[in-house]
């Protein structure tokens, strides 16, 4: 089966965020890409004169979702399901109800949970998700990629080091998911780099990857959203070659590698402002030259 997304995620006319960030490098990377909006906003929330639109609810998605199966174009259709920024209960419980229609037409689709919960200490959408997470939508994941922040609320472990990083994905793994990345990680001994985790427990003796780099000042929305698509695109694209080169440190190291020159060249042309996602569609295709 060709690789194809159904990505439910937020929207933004200008900018990019939830699926203005995640579509185009899924597509780039070579997947066709469905995407059901759950926000559909003028702008990202972090605007100084704020934002205007509207919020998706649960019975309006399903209500597309049924759409999509009375014209035959659900089941056995996707490789992935992808779900970012869900900003209510009832909108994540009809994303459930999508998951186990998924599962039940398409037995080796695989469900690649960005769980947008919040950032640096703040929350972003209500606790009662945190629980919902926890209970009800991680053990239906293949892949979970929380930011530090996210991770902590989801295992209730302080992430300091590697050792304390490595203990909050065997807790996330005991939630269900076969695939942990923790997308991005401070440490106090690290001034100025960020770290990105992968665990594996399908693996040997569940094996783990890191890669450090350089953070570039700014803060620049939408890199959690990326970072999971092409998370998302390059384990699909991806094979397992050689003991010298395992699939997860190539991985690791595409995503980081195009993260960088992402953001990089956003720093250059547009300082802390939108991602240059177009202008970076070269870095993108090549894994960021890697």
């Amino acid at each position: 089966m060709e690789p194809r997304v159904l990505s439910i995620q937020s929207h933004v006319v200008f900018g990019y965020v939830g699926n203005k960030s995640a579509v185009f490098p899924l597509q780039t990377l070579g997947f066709d890409v469905d995407a059901i909006n759950s926000v559909q906003f003028s702008n990202h929330t972090g605007y100084p004169n704020g934002f205007k639109g509207e919020v998706m609810d649960g019975d309006k998605l399903l209500t597309i979702v049924e759409g999509l199966e009375s014209n035959g174009l659900l089941n056995n259709k996707h490789t992935h399901l992808l779900t970012g920024y869900i900003g209510s209960a009832s909108f994540l419980s009809a994303v459930l109800q999508i998951i186990n229609k998924l599962k039940t037409s398409s037995p080796d689709f695989k469900y690649v949970c960005d769980p947008v919960l919040g950032d640096n200490g703040k929350l972003y959408v209500p606790e009662e998700l945190v629980e919902i997470y926890k209970k009800d939508v991680l053990k239906l994941a293949y892949m979970v990629t929380p930011n530090s922040f996210e991770c902590e609320k989801l295992t209730g472990i302080t992430i300091t080091d590697m050792a304390s990083a490595t203990t909050a994905c065997e807790a996330l793994h005991a939630l269900g998911p076969t695939v942990v990345v923790i997308t991005s990680m401070h440490f106090e001994d690290e001034d100025g780099k960020l770290t990105i985790m992968v665990s594996d427990k399908s693996l040997p003796e569940t094996a783990r990857w890191a890669v450090t780099f350089d953070r570039i000042e700014g803060h620049y929305t939408g890199t959690g959203d990326l970072t999971a698509a092409l998370l998302l695109a390059w384990d699909h694209n991806t094979s397992d070659e050689s003991p010298q080169f395992p699939k997860w440190k190539v991985v690791l190291e595409k995503v980081a590698n195009t993260m960088k020159k992402v953001i990089k060249k956003t720093f250059e042309t547009n300082p802390g402002g939108e991602l240059r996602l177009v202008q970076s569609r070269k870095d993108i295709e090549g894994g960021g030259g890697w």
